[in-house]
């Protein structure tokens, strides 16, 4: 199993859950979430004066997936978040090791 994070644009969440709904495979977990990348935030104008924000708006999502799920999911959450400006966010895969499901005690990849 590999838990999927992905950070981008809140704007391009529905458009990200209706894509890995298409998927029908696997539970989603939705953050609001603020940060910074490699722009280290934005600069903006308002009424005349100009100020920064260092920590941007963003959406974490997080689903748990079998390990041939994964390359599907990523590029699903790829496709559907990309907008091709600076930003955009990024995807992250680690191991799990154990997973249980709470109501009926069922563990490993039968929890998913």
């Amino acid at each position: 199993m590999k838990k999927v994070e992905a950070v981008f644009r809140p704007e391009r969440l529905e458009d990200v859950r209706a894509a890995l709904d298409d998927l029908e495979r696997a539970g989603l977990t939705v953050f609001e979430v603020k940060g910074h990348g490699v722009q280290g935030g934005l600069t903006q104008q308002w009424r005349g004066d100009s100020y920064h924000v260092a920590l941007v708006p963003k959406v974490m999502v997080m689903a748990v997936v079998h390990d041939h799920e994964v390359q599907e999911a990523i590029e699903t959450i790829s496709a559907a978040a990309r907008t091709g400006i600076m930003g955009d966010g990024k995807i992250f895969v680690t191991a799990v090791e154990q997973a249980l499901r709470i109501r009926t005690g069922e563990s490993g990849a039968q929890a998913l």
